[in-house]
């Protein structure tokens, strides 16, 4: 990359814009790979440190990311110096991201965190209405107030976590990584005008490891006991990461984004929890009570009033 131009469109030439049905479903791998996610990292959890499993599941993806980018596009890509001070405050949004969930997911179920995660929608619309000012905070606070209660609902129940049963706390540091996520996707709609969704993922990917490599000597498992302590079910799940959930999962979201636009997007987020429920009741033998089933409704529901259309205050005047 070079700074002496000013960042301009790269065409995504990996899956034409042009049809939206491929960036639907685009948006629908992501969402079902990120709901897998949930469960490899409570997986990766037993092997490794969640400074380790962030660190190891972006590395593993950036080997794939760039050199497909610099098949791609890697010489057509001009990128000014303002361009790269965004993409380095995104980064802080994924590390956010995978940090929080990570460390959340120590004191919480993994079928909770993938309810948890399905309020994405209505904190990224919130953030937006504060943000952007997109829409007015009053139009999104009733389908915030009632997704809460279901957050809520479902942070109350008991868990075996790695750490303790804290599911408030599990709960709460989930949030905080939807929170940096919503930062991510809500920073990241200007500047890819300019730039193409691999671009983006890749630099903003690189830029979180590069923050993280000093805490491995704060938290770490994998290197204080040694490779061969890792069992074959955490190498799995670290792999499961990187290709699904890092390199496939965030490059399709992208897509997806660019493709329809990220109102359309958000709403595929609703998946996660499914996906994510599914996942953990097949490979961890969680246990999908009612309780699961009645925050997943009403995370939904607050969905579909954030995102719900709003009447017309008046005749609409017709011109001549």
């Amino acid at each position: 990359m070079s700074g002496e131009a000013q960042g301009r469109v790269v065409p995504n030439r990996i899956l034409p814009l042009e049809s939206p049905a491929l960036a639907y479903a685009a948006l629908t791998t992501a969402a079902v790979a990120w709901g897998g996610s949930i469960v490899g990292q409570k997986i990766a959890l037993g092997s490794f440190s969640a400074v380790e499993v962030s660190v190891l599941r972006g590395v593993g993806a950036l080997l794939i990311l760039i050199p497909l980018w610099w098949w791609q596009e890697g010489k057509q890509v001009r990128v000014s110096p303002k361009d790269l001070a965004i993409l380095a405050g995104l980064g802080l949004g994924v590390l956010g991201n995978h940090l929080l969930t990570l460390f959340g997911l120590r004191y919480i179920d993994a079928s909770a965190a993938g309810v948890v995660i399905g309020a994405g929608p209505v904190i990224t619309a919130v953030l937006s209405s504060f943000l952007i000012r997109d829409v007015p905070f009053r139009t999104v606070l009733p389908g915030c107030a009632v997704s809460f209660a279901g957050v809520a609902l479902v942070s109350g129940i008991g868990s075996s976590g790695v750490e303790g049963q804290q599911p408030w706390l599990g709960g709460t540091l989930v949030i905080l990584g939807l929170v940096s996520w919503a930062l991510y996707t809500v920073g990241s709609r200007r500047i890819m005008e300019r730039l193409s969704p691999l671009t983006i993922n890749w630099t903003t990917l690189c830029f979180s490891i590069l923050l993280q490599v000093p805490l491995l000597w704060t938290d770490n498992k994998m290197i204080t006991d040694g490779a061969d302590t890792v069992a074959t079910s955490g190498w799995l799940a670290l792999l499961y990461l990187i290709v699904f959930a890092t390199a496939l999962g965030q490059q399709a979201w992208l897509y997806g984004v660019k493709g329809v636009g990220p109102s359309r997007a958000g709403v595929f987020v609703n998946l996660i929890p499914v996906s994510a429920l599914v996942f953990a009741a097949l490979l961890l033998g969680d246990r999908i009570g009612i309780r699961e089933f009645i925050g997943i409704m009403l995370i939904l529901t607050g969905v579909w009033l954030v995102n719900r259309p709003l009447p017309a205050r008046g005749p609409v005047r017709q011109e001549a």
